[in-house]
């Protein structure tokens, strides 16, 4: 088999595994062994935010939660302090 063809199989794979599991995640109950949660984030200006330089306007929060490790990210396009 060419490595083209080969390496396309591959990334399409990969490309439902990855659509799988974020749709599962996002239906999962919060108490689940696997879930995400997206929470829009419209101000966040808190006195410690601010103070650990992680005030933000108009972004989104993603806590990714896999049996006992949980992940947190946060984005905005618009940083604040």
């Amino acid at each position: 088999m060419p490595l083209r063809k080969w390496l396309t199989r591959f990334v399409t794979g990969l490309l439902i595994l990855f659509t799988a599991l974020v749709s599962v995640g996002i239906t999962a109950p919060a108490d689940g062994p696997f879930s995400i949660t997206i929470t829009p984030v419209f101000f966040q200006l808190d006195a410690t935010a601010l103070a650990e330089s992680r005030g933000r306007a108009l972004g989104v929060d993603v806590d990714v939660k896999i049996g006992s490790m949980h992940m947190h990210f946060g984005w905005t396009p618009v940083p604040l302090g």
